[in-house]
């Protein structure tokens, strides 16, 4: 989409650093893409608080059997391009990602795909790994077993506790999500079979 920036729906249930980091991203210019709307399935959602200080609107929508109907909706009324999960605590049916088919993507705090699902920082820490990190990847039908877009490595070292290496793991999240965007914007990358190709950004945005 080189004439246009592309319009991001993003989905969210927690506090919304990498929300924030988006934003951050998007304001500053530079990744092609701005937040079209930010869509909670809990209203008391600190990334909520986040979207609005950024004047960007924002839903709530309960989980309830049309929950995926009413977000379908508002994707549609918002223009959405690609879809964003971030800390989005919800599965999504085949037929929520047949209509949005590689336009939904993830961060996952871990390499994947080793410690998918939940708990991954803490899984990765007790495991005893020496290298841990974070992977945004395209989302399927399993549980973050998606064609992986971006990966960043993650040093555990020895006087490292749970909480400081879910530090460091978090700001590479940070980094790696708003460049993941920014290569799907310019058009950057194909997916052949599980590999997604294209040229990598040696600078974030």
């Amino acid at each position: 989409m080189p004439d246009s920036k592309l319009k991001l729906g993003v989905l969210v249930s927690g506090n919304g650093t990498n929300l924030q980091a988006i934003l951050e991203a998007c304001k500053k210019g530079g990744i092609g893409a701005e937040v079209a709307v930010v869509i909670s399935n809990d209203s008391k959602a600190f990334a909520l608080k986040r979207a609005e200080k950024f004047k960007i609107p924002t839903a709530v929508v309960p989980d309830t059997r049309d929950a995926e109907a009413e977000i379908l909706k508002i994707l549609r009324n918002y223009k959405v391009d690609l879809v964003c999960l971030a800390g989005f605590m919800r599965l999504l049916s085949s037929s929520f990602l047949k209509v949005f088919s590689h336009r939904i993507i993830n961060i996952h705090p871990a390499l994947l795909p080793s410690f998918p699902g939940l708990n991954a920082q803490k899984k990765a820490f007790d495991y005893g790994v020496k290298i841990a990190g974070a992977t945004v990847h395209f989302v399927d039908e399993g549980c973050d077993t998606g064609a992986i877009i971006l990966q960043e490595a993650v040093a555990v070292e020895d006087d490292d506790t749970f909480e400081t290496l879910r530090e460091k793991i978090l700001k590479v999240e940070h980094k790696i999500y708003p460049k993941a965007i920014a290569l799907i914007a310019t058009e950057r990358l194909k997916i052949i079979g599980r590999r997604v190709l294209g040229r990598t950004m040696d600078h974030g945005p």
